[in-house]
C-alpha cells in the first residue's frame, strides 16, 4: 500500500468530520436491510458502520438491543447489563438508544456513575466479577467502534463469560436485529429517555475505582512504583483517560498524560498511513506524536479509544512491533509468574512464530487458533490458557495467582506490563525482544492486501489444503498445509502454509473486496518478499481452478 504524503503528520482543517452533520444523520436516515451495505452485520468485534452511509443508525442499535434482550430473555440471564461507551461522535447517541431500549425491557443496566467512558476490559472484568459470586449472570455491551475512524461507530455484545460473543450468538442477534428493522420496529420497546433515566431498572457505578482497586491482582503495581519507572502515556483520546490518574494516584506511578484532551473529531491525531484519521495505536504513523517523545520517559505507552489494544514505545527502539512485544511478553509471564506448567500460550494463525518458538523455548505448550480473541475465551476463563494474543496488539493474561483476570484484550494490563518488565529485568521490551532474536532468530513479518471478487473471497474462505497443488515455498519445501487451526480445529477461514523458515497465510475480508497475506521469514526482507509473491502466485492457483 502507497503511504500517504501526510501520513503521521498533523490533521488538516479538511481531515477533520462535521459531528451536527454525522450525529442528525444517525437519527434521521433510515436504513433498508434489503441493502446489503445498509444491514446489521457482525463482524470478529461487533456491529460497526458509519451514519451517514446508513450503516450505523438509530435503528440499527435500538434493533439490536431489543434483539440482545429477548436473546437474554431466552437465556435467562437476569443479572444486570453493563453498558459502556468510548469516546467517538456516535458513541453518546447509541449510548442513549440502548438505554432507552434496555430500561423498556426491565433490563437491570449499569453505568458509570459520571456518566463517563467506559474501556472494553473493565465491562468484561465487571461481568466476570459479578458471575463469580452470583446466580443471576450478567452480561454486557459496550459501544465503540474500536480504533476506526470518527466517523464510525460500533456496538459489540459480551456474553455472561465476559469475552466478544461467539458467532453463533450474534448470528441470533444480527438475524433477529434485521428482522425488527424490516418489519419497522414495531416490535422494539422503547422508553423516553428522560423517563430512562429516571427509572429503577438504571443504576450507577464507579467502574474506575472498581477496575483499578483490582490491578494489583494481574500486575505488580509494587515494583513499577519502587523502581520509579517514568511512563508517558497518550490515550489517543480514548475511553480510559480518566482511568490513568487513578492508577497513577492509587499505587504511586510516575505517570504523565501526554495528551489529556477528549475531541470526538480526533483532530489532535497525527493521520494514518493511508491519510485518514485513525486511532490505531500499532501504526507508527498514527503513534508519531508519542514516538517523538520516547525519550523524555524510560517507556511510554498508547491505547486505543476502547482501550482493548496497546502500543509499546521504548526509548531503544521506538514503537514495537506488536508481535515482538507478544513474544517478550509471553517469554517474561511464563518465567515471573507461578503458574502451572500445563498453562498454555494461546496466538493466532498470522501472529509470528517467534512465539513458537519462545514457547519451546521455555517448554510451555503453545495453542494456535484462527483469527478473533473469541477463540480465547473458555481458555482464559477456566486458567487452561495463561496468555490468548493476537497480531493485532491485542491480549491479555491471567492473574498472578493462576485465576480467571479477564475474557477480552486489555490494553491497561499490557502497557502496565512492559512497565513491570522494565522495573524487574532492569531491559525495557524491546531491549529483551532483541534478545530474543538473538536466541531464537530475527523475523520479518509483513502483511499485503490484493483485490478480490465476492466468488473469489467465497472460494478462499472453504478452501480446503489438498487444493494446494505447489510443493515449494519461496525456495523450501512446504512442511504443513492448514486449513483449519492445529489449537482447537477449526476452520481458519482461509490458509496457511509453512516451511522450515518461513510461513504465509491468506484470509478473504469480511467487510472489503479484498484478501489478506500475512507472511514472515526467519532468514531475511529478501526471504520475506519472495514468500509474499509465491503465495499470491498459490492463491491466484487456486481462483484460476475454481474458474474466476
Amino acid at each position: 500500500m502507497t503511504i500517504h504524503h501526510h501520513a503521521g503528520k498533523p490533521a488538516r482543517p479538511c481531515d477533520r468530520i462535521n459531528i451536527g452533520r454525522l450525529v442528525s444523520d444517525y437519527f434521521l436516515l433510515k436504513p433498508d436491510v434489503n441493502v446489503i451495505e445498509q444491514r446489521v452485520t457482525f463482524g470478529t468485534s461487533g456491529h460497526r458502520g458509519n451514519a451517514s452511509k446508513i450503516s450505523f443508525n438509530e435503528q440499527h442499535i435500538v434493533a439490536i438491543c431489543q434483539a440482545v434482550a429477548e436473546y437474554r430473555t431466552a437465556q435467562g440471564f437476569k443479572g444486570p447489563l453493563f453498558l459502556g461507551k468510548d469516546t467517538h461522535a456516535l458513541s453518546e447517541p447509541a449510548f442513549a438508544s440502548a438505554i432507552s431500549v434496555l430500561v423498556a425491557n426491565n433490563i437491570p443496566v449499569v453505568i458509570q456513575d459520571d456518566d463517563g467512558f467506559t474501556p472494553t476490559p473493565v465491562i468484561s472484568r465487571l461481568i466476570i466479577s459479578h458471575n463469580k459470586n452470583n446466580e443471576a449472570q450478567a452480561d454486557g455491551l459496550i459501544i465503540t467502534p474500536s480504533h476506526n475512524p470518527p466517523t464510525d461507530g460500533g456496538i459489540k455484545y459480551n456474553p455472561p463469560h465476559g469475552g466478544p460473543a461467539e458467532g453463533d450468538i450474534t448470528k441470533i442477534i444480527e438475524q433477529r436485529a434485521n428482522e425488527l428493522i424490516a418489519e419497522n420496529l414495531k416490535s422494539v420497546k422503547t422508553l423516553e429517555y428522560k423517563q430512562a433515566l429516571c427509572s429503577e431498572y438504571l443504576s450507577k457505578q464507579d467502574f474506575k475505582t472498581f477496575y483499578v482497586d483490582q490491578l494489583e491482582q494481574v500486575i505488580d503495581m509494587a515494583a513499577i512504583a519502587k523502581s520509579g519507572v517514568t511512563i508517558g502515556v497518550d490515550p489517543l483520546g480514548g475511553s480510559g483517560i480518566h482511568y490513568w490518574p487513578v492508577i497513577a494516584e492509587k499505587y504511586g506511578i510516575n505517570i504523565e498524560i501526554v495528551n489529556p484532551v477528549v475531541d470526538a473529531s480526533f483532530a489532535f491525531m497525527p493521520l494514518d498511513k493511508d491519510g485518514k484519521i485513525r486511532m490505531d495505536c500499532s501504526s507508527p504513523y498514527a503513534m508519531s506524536g508519542l514516538i517523538a517523545m520516547k525519550d523524555k520517559f524510560d517507556l511510554a505507552v498508547g491505547n486505543d479509544p476502547d482501550f482493548d489494544r496497546h502500543g509499546i514505545v521504548t526509548k531503544s527502539g521506538g514503537l514495537m512491533n506488536p508481535n515482538h512485544y507478544l513474544a517478550v511478553s509471553i517469554e517474561y509471564l511464563m518465567t515471573h509468574r507461578n503458574w502451572p506448567a500445563s498453562c498454555k500460550i494461546g496466538k493466532t494463525l498470522v501472529s509470528s512464530s517467534l512465539i513458537d518458538r519462545v514457547a519451546k523455548h521455555i517448554n510451555r505448550p503453545l495453542s494456535e487458533v484462527p483469527v478473533g480473541f473469541k477463540w480465547f475465551v473458555d481458555g482464559l476463563k477456566d486458567s487452561s490458557y495463561a496468555f490468548g494474543g493476537e497480531e493485532s496488539a491485542g491480549a491479555a493474561f491471567i492473574a498472578r495467582d493462576g485465576s480467571c483476570w479477564t475474557t477480552d484484550k486489555d490494553g491497561f494490563i499490557m502497557a502496565l506490563l512492559a512497565a513491570e518488565m522494565l522495573a524487574v529485568t532492569g531491559k525495557d521490551p524491546h531491549q529483551r525482544f532483541v534478545e530474543l532474536a538473538e536466541q531464537l532468530g530475527q523475523p520479518c513479518y509483513g502483511r499485503v492486501e490484493a483485490v478480490a471478487s465476492f466468488e473469489q473471497k467465497k472460494v478462499l474462505s472453504s478452501i480446503s489444503a489438498d487444493a494446494i497443488t505447489s510443493d515449494m515455498l519461496a525456495g523450501e519445501k512446504i512442511q504443513q498445509i492448514l486449513s483449519h487451526a492445529p489449537g482447537n480445529k477449526a476452520a481458519i477461514g482461509g490458509i496457511k502454509v509453512t516451511t522450515e523458515n518461513g510461513w504465509f497465510a491468506a484470509r478473504p475480508s469480511g467487510t472489503e473486496d479484498i484478501y489478506k497475506i500475512y507472511a514472515e521469514s526467519f532468514i531475511d526482507d529478501t526471504h520475506l518478499q519472495l514468500i509474499i509473491s509465491d503465495a499470491q502466485k498459490i492463491v491466484n492457483a487456486v481462483f484460476k481452478e475454481a474458474g474466476l
